[in-house]
């Protein structure tokens, strides 16, 4: 595959909209220490952005009867890391692909894929950053946006989860019953696939932007994406989430109704209580009863569309 070179400088509104989607991730800390800016593998710590970690909530799924760890994905000649988790010993798992925050594939993005296998998926979560730079490497969320992050297109993340879909059938999964989720970055890239790859059977958006302006890299975005959606989304946003507003929520369900027959099946579940990344157990926005709440409609909604 060849990979076309990109501009040194992000577009302003990507980044723009980028740091509206990652304002409430920046509640005041102290700097991180050395170590914690360290991570050692794929799928271990956190990335130095994240920081502060909230301990207390963190929640740790045992790898126990899994096959867990990072794993490589060939993209034409590129060779891309994931993180896969699947149950010890299984073949033909339905497979989900999990799309990680802008902080890369972490513990909590690696924790994600483990629940996942716990309930019999093959679940893998990609490192769709790794051409751009090391997300974990930053201690700035700006700079990790305009630096990595906003520099990714659109089309080559296509591309990689295509890849990592044929990675997963050439394994002996299940691509037949094939779903995707995402959260905040990823959230956004949940509704393009499935727009764009008409194998997957459902998706689940965690508080994914959906509206902004197209540029060279991002030139649509979900809403404009409706038309083309080919598996229905379940999207879940939060009621007080200050970089995706509940009037862009609004929008999507308008345009969703008028869309494709998938679109016309998807649907949203807003907590009115919960702000952007009220997922994330291992920050100070989480809010366990909107998480839960989700986790619960998450796996029913793959289930109750053939991803199972």
């Amino acid at each position: 595959m060849k990979h076309t070179s990109l501009p040194d400088t992000a577009p302003d509104a990507m980044v723009n909209q980028l740091a509206d989607d990652a304002q409430a991730l920046l509640p005041p800390a102290a700097p991180p220490s050395r170590r914690e800016f360290v991570r050692a593998a794929l799928g271990t710590g956190f990335a130095a952005a994240a920081m502060p970690i909230m301990a207390q909530t963190v929640i740790k799924t045992s790898s126990d009867g899994l096959l867990v760890g990072e794993v490589t994905i060939p993209v034409g000649d590129f060779k891309m890391p994931a993180y896969r988790a699947v149950p010890q010993g299984r073949t033909n798992a339905p497979v989900i692909l999990v799309i990680s925050e802008i902080f890369g594939v972490h513990e909590h993005i690696a924790d994600i894929a483990r629940r996942f296998a716990k309930l019999g998926y093959c679940a893998i979560a990609p490192e769709l950053f790794v051409r751009q730079g090391d997300p974990g490497s930053y201690g700035e969320i700006a700079k990790l946006i305009s630096e990595v992050v906003a520099k990714v297109p659109d089309a080559q993340v296509m591309g990689d989860l295509d890849a990592t879909v044929a990675w997963a059938k050439a394994q002996g999964m299940d691509t037949g019953k094939l779903g995707i989720t995402g959260f905040c970055w990823g959230g956004r890239i949940t509704w393009l696939y499935a727009a764009h790859n008409p194998a997957v059977k459902a998706g689940v958006a965690w508080y994914g932007r959906l509206v902004g302006e197209p540029n060279a890299l991002s030139p649509k975005n979900p809403v404009d994406l409706v038309g083309e959606l080919k598996a229905p989304a379940l999207g879940l946003y939060g009621g007080k989430d200050t970089g995706i507003t509940l009037d862009t929520v609004d929008t999507m369900k308008k345009a969703l109704a008028s869309g494709s027959p998938a679109a016309k099946q998807s649907e949203f579940v807003v907590y009115p209580e919960a702000g952007h990344a009220f997922n994330a157990d291992y920050r100070a926005s989480y809010l366990k009863s909107a998480a839960d709440d989700g986790w619960q409609r998450c796996s029913a909604w793959f289930r109750s569309h053939g991803v199972a």
